[in-house]
């Protein structure tokens, strides 16, 4: 007798016979129990989980003679014939092959005519994402409002691929992947019934090969079976699929932790001599890691991956990495995955990314233990390490200069409750709140002389390099940086003038400006504070310095008395002579 492949001889005839679709099975059966049937249907899910199985029992259920019934019962002679493909009525389309428009017509003219064989006509369209636009279009008002003796099952493997029109017409049911237990328990019935004895790890091993789908399962069951004359071992399963075993894979983790270059190369040319491939390598190792993650982060775990045979053998393999270990494998495994994609020679990626990986764990076991000054002279011992120090000492001294100038505002923020008091206080904290409204930097004057200063025609030649670092940073910051140009440099500071207000105190804004100071010193070789004022201002500050400074006439200040009062009528001009001294303070009406 010819024989019939474990899949068609064994695809489920009835409701009862499918695997893992439960919430299906009871919603169409209830529907046909209660005459609440549709007259459009959309099954949708992964290949091998029965949505064409499903649609050939809902025709049986609806047209057998005892019915319709919950259960068709493959005994009278429609469904005899559903069964066989030999009812007229019960039409099953591979849309795959009948995609144009021409044959939607004409499957709209046919749909008219009564049932000739059967209670109702039944039409299943398979992989129905496959038809075009034109024949979608075409069948949207038939499949909206057929004749009440038609019934449309569309099934697909694509849902997204179908227009809403069409899915909204549809009631949509998704079919879900069978899970480990299920296709394990099926699996196990049918080696029964056909005589095979196979090994449970032999079972479960084909149950994840299959990813969710019965059918794959059965084609491999029935392939490995063929090979072993009618015995299935965990051994011959591997052989015939390209499998790895764990234990394989735990052997590379081994390696990997005690950082033996040698023997790593040594294990992946023995798994390309046994026919291995190297993106399949891939796949599983990134997998038994993911699975070593898991187990070392989230409690019994090992119920939530369905690759774990040997729990106790996992835990004690995950307790040799720590958490960031293995992240970091995780992650340089999944990089070259995707670079393997590409590669004409996948096995020298698969190679490299395992070397790579051979010295994380030496790496990062060595630094929890290191401390501050230790890991800075293994930097500066490394090659290139004296010039990573004195950038971060450089950074280190301009935190340290921001932090001053912070604490310096604070205690004259803090101090303003003592200016109402008058004296010298009352001085100190009207100072800054007067310059803040004139929006003039203090020492305005050693600016317009430092002007065309060797300093700022350097920083004025690197100025468009600055713009573009704080573009690629954050436009919109360049957006309101870029209405300023730069007008001076005096020690550590850059000045720039503004036309625009709005444009200066967005600027001013501490993060903006913090980013603005951080390119400044990447493209100018050294840190600089950023200063502002108005374009205005800077024009009256250069006209007045035109002026013969001798002919003008010196202000005199008096000194703060004792008691408090002060002789002078403004109390911030005590504050900018105690600040910045007589030679540089010049008052003018």
């Amino acid at each position: 007798m010819e024989h019939i492949a474990l899949y068609r001889a064994w695809r489920p005839q009835s409701f009862q016979d499918m695997v893992g679709q439960q919430h299906i099975i009871r919603t169409l059966q209830n529907a046909i129990r209660e005459q609440r049937l549709s007259h459009a249907y959309l099954f949708s899910g992964p290949r091998g989980t029965g949505k064409t199985s499903a649609a050939k029992i809902l025709a049986k259920a609806v047209n057998c003679e005892e019915g319709p019934a919950p259960e068709p019962c493959n005994e009278c002679d429609s469904c005899r014939r559903i069964t066989a493909g030999a009812v007229m009525d019960v039409l099953e389309i591979d849309a795959a092959s009948n995609r144009g428009v021409e044959e939607i017509r004409d499957l709209r003219e046919k749909v008219k005519y009564a049932p000739t064989e059967v209670r109702q006509k039944v039409y299943i369209i398979d992989e129905v994402h496959m038809l075009t636009t034109e024949a979608f279009n075409a069948l949207l008002k038939t499949l909206e409002e057929p004749p009440p003796h038609v019934m449309f099952i569309l099934a697909t493997t694509e849902p997204h691929r179908l227009p809403a029109t069409v899915i909204s017409r549809c009631q949509r049911f998704d079919f879900r992947r069978v899970s480990l237990e299920e296709q394990s328990e099926r699996l196990r019935l049918i080696c029964e019934q056909e005589g095979i004895t196979a090994e449970d790890e032999a079972i479960q091993y084909i149950a994840r090969l299959s990813d969710g789908g019965m059918r794959d399962a059965l084609s491999i069951l029935d392939q490995i079976a063929s090979f072993s004359d009618g015995h299935v071992s965990y051994k011959q399963a591997l052989d015939m699929t390209g499998g790895i075993p764990s234990k394989q894979f735990a052997e590379i983790a081994k390696t990997l932790v005690e950082g033996d270059i040698g023997g790593m190369l040594q294990l992946i040319e023995g798994l390309m001599q046994e026919g291995k491939s190297a993106d399949k390598c891939m796949e599983n190792l990134l997998y038994y890691f993911r699975d070593l993650l898991m187990i070392k982060m989230v409690p019994n775990a090992d119920k939530m991956t369905e690759r774990v045979l040997d729990s106790q053998e996992f835990k004690e393999m995950a307790e040799l990495f720590t958490r960031s270990q293995l992240f970091r494998i995780i992650d340089t495994l999944n990089h070259y995955q995707i670079e393997m994609k590409y590669a004409l020679q996948p096995q020298t990626l698969f190679e490299v990314a395992l070397l790579k990986l051979c010295s994380i764990p030496q790496s990062e076991d060595a630094v929890p233990s290191q401390s501050v000054s230790s890991a800075a002279s293994a930097i500066a011992d490394s090659s290139g390490g004296q010039s990573e120090v004195q950038q971060l000492r450089r950074q280190l001294a301009e935190l340290e200069k921001k932090l001053e100038r912070a604490l310096q505002g604070g205690l004259t923020s803090g101090g303003q409750g003592a200016a109402q008091k008058g004296g010298r206080s009352s001085a100190r904290t009207a100072a800054p709140r007067v310059a803040s409204k004139v929006k003039i930097p203090a020492g305005i004057d050693r600016y317009v002389a430092q002007r065309s200063s060797p300093e700022f025609l350097a920083v004025q030649g690197k100025w468009n390099q600055v713009l573009q670092g704080v573009k690629d940073e954050k436009i919109t910051i360049h957006a309101w940086f870029v209405n300023g140009e730069p007008v001076s440099v005096l020690e550590d500071a850059v000045l720039v003038a503004f036309k625009n207000d709005i444009h200066r105190e967005t600027t001013e804004k501490p993060a903006n400006k913090q980013l603005i100071e951080m390119v400044m010193e990447r493209v100018l070789g050294s840190p600089y504070r950023l200063v502002t004022m108005m374009l205005k201002d800077w024009s009256d500050s250069i006209e007045g310095a035109a002026v013969d400074p001798s002919k003008e006439e010196p202000f005199q200040l008096e000194q703060v008395a004792e008691d408090g009062s002060s002789g002078s009528k403004e109390p911030w001009v005590d504050e900018a002579l105690q600040m910045f001294g007589d030679d540089l303070v010049v008052v003018k009406e």
